[in-house]
C-alpha cells in the first residue's frame, strides 16, 4: 500500500495544489483582447508585430525590456501619455493616445512584451 492509498484526499489536494502552481501563471494574458485593442486602435498602422513600420516592432519593444523592472507600467505610460514618437525621417509627432480600462492597458503591455 502506498501513502498515496492510504491517504487518498491528501493526495488529491498535492495534486491540484501542484497543478495549480505549474498551469496558472501569474498574469493570464487575454491574446484576443490584446489583438481586439491593436486593432481597434490601429496600432498596426505604425507597428509591426516582428518588423519596425514608422515605430519599432513590437518584437524590438520586447526585446528593449525584457527582465526589466516596471517593464509593464513604461510600456503603459507611453500608450496613455502621447509622449513623443520619433520616426524615422527625424521628425516627432505626439503619440496616439491609447483609451481603455487600465487591467486592459496591461494586458496590452503584457502582450507587447511577450512578442
Amino acid at each position: 500500500m502506498t501513502a498515496h492509498s492510504r491517504h487518498p484526499r491528501r493526495a488529491a489536494a498535492l495534486v491540484l495544489i501542484t497543478g495549480l502552481g505549474l498551469a496558472a501563471p501569474a498574469f493570464a494574458l487575454d491574446e484576443g483582447a490584446a489583438e481586439a485593442l491593436v486593432r481597434r486602435n490601429n496600432c498596426l498602422k505604425c507597428h509591426g508585430v516582428d518588423k519596425d513600420k514608422d515605430g519599432p516592432s513590437f518584437q524590438k519593444t520586447a526585446r528593449k525590456y525584457r527582465g526589466k523592472a516596471g517593464a509593464v507600467d513604461r510600456v503603459v505610460e507611453h500608450l496613455t501619455s502621447g509622449e513623443k514618437a520619433k520616426f524615422p525621417d527625424g521628425h516627432e509627432e505626439d503619440h496616439k493616445i491609447v483609451r481603455a480600462e487600465r487591467a486592459d492597458l496591461e494586458n496590452l503591455a503584457q502582450w507587447i512584451l511577450s512578442r
